[in-house]
């Protein structure tokens, strides 16, 4: 057993914190909100992000940040993208020097262009480094909470740390597999919710079974040279964080991402559709830092230069599918 501190009570850090707590781990739930700490102690769930799934009696939650991180072995940092780093710089001074820290947040930062594991680098120091890991793979954080089978990948860049990491998070029913390729993981990562926003926009216009396969198909290839251009193994994203998270995201009806492209396929305004969702849906903000990355990297990634059109420049969905069919022809 070990002492866990999940930062991050969203319905991925919930479902997280709960795996740990009923492997035996005494385990503090860290929520910025204060009343949400208090309802997920007093009802013993998670009623916003969720409902309906009981938590172990080992699970606590707390809105103290520093008394969640006091004496904590094990770090899962779990909150959006967009957050990460002011929440890790308040965190960091408490986290204790020999706690293993693994992020589960997948994204690009918006106005750095840097991945989460150089925000984290950057935020907690180059010493920290083997420490670090990133966790990432096909997961809905409701079917890990209800016990379905789960795989998934822990990167990181010290082999004995990262084994450690995926010892204690492993369970029968939540399969880790190890990856010192900590850029493709994260690459794969992020980058798969943006193309599940365009598969969501396919399915939203009724274009069929061909045109989703090949989205993902394309989708993939482009996530490659993205990966590639970084530093990656492109064959990385044959894996769990690449191939395995991009058909789930793109196909699942539990997928935020996708659930965004399908009502924007179906004509609903963007603002909208975020509105009603309740969740963060990292695509939206990932389009536009993967838009800005592959310019930097001059990396040619067309369909993420459509989602972006059509997120932030309000570019019709149909004229998005006719642009990216009649670019010009090239080899696969």
């Amino acid at each position: 057993m070990a002492n866990v501190a999940v930062i991050g009570a969203g319905a991925w850090g919930t479902a997280l914190a709960k795996l740990l707590a009923d492997k035996g781990n005494p385990t503090a739930l860290w929520a910025h909100q204060g009343e949400l700490a208090e309802r997920i102690g007093r009802e013993r769930e998670n009623p916003r992000y969720l409902p309906g799934v009981a938590l172990p009696a080992s699970l606590r939650a707390t809105s103290d940040l520093e008394g969640a991180l006091r004496g904590a072995e094990l770090v899962v940092v779990v909150v959006p993208s967009h957050a990460l780093r002011e929440v890790v710089r308040e965190a960091e001074p408490h986290i204790p020097r020999d706690a293993l820290v693994c992020s589960a947040t997948k994204g690009i930062e918006n106005d750095s262009l840097m991945l989460m594991s150089e925000v984290l680098v950057d935020e907690l120091g180059r010493e920290a480094e083997p420490r670090l890991s990133y966790l990432s793979g096909p997961s809905f954080a409701r079917e890990v909470a209800a016990g379905q089978p789960t795989t998934v990948v822990v990167a990181g860049r010290s082999p004995p740390e990262t084994h450690a990491v995926q010892r204690m998070l492993a369970t029968d029913r939540f399969r880790v597999y190890s990856s010192d390729d900590v850029v493709g993981v994260e690459v794969g990562g992020a980058l798969k919710n943006v193309v599940a926003i365009a598969a969501g926009i396919c399915d939203g216009l009724g274009l069929g079974h061909n045109a989703r396969a090949g989205l993902i198909t394309r989708g993939l290839a482009e996530i490659g040279r993205m990966a590639a251009a970084k530093g990656a193994n492109p064959l990385t994203l044959a894996g769990l964080s690449g191939m395995g998270d991009l058909v789930l995201t793109c196909t699942g009806e539990l997928s935020r991402n996708r659930t965004v492209g399908l009502e924007m396929g179906r004509g609903r305004k963007l603002e909208q559709i975020l509105e009603g969702l309740g969740h963060v849906a990292e695509g939206v903000k990932t389009a536009k830092s993967a838009y800005d990355l592959a310019n930097k990297l001059g990396v040619s990634a067309p369909i993420t230069v459509e989602v972006y059109r059509m997120l932030y420049e309000g570019k019709p969905p149909p004229q998005a599918v006719v642009d990216l069919m009649t670019r010009a022809l090239t080899k696969e």
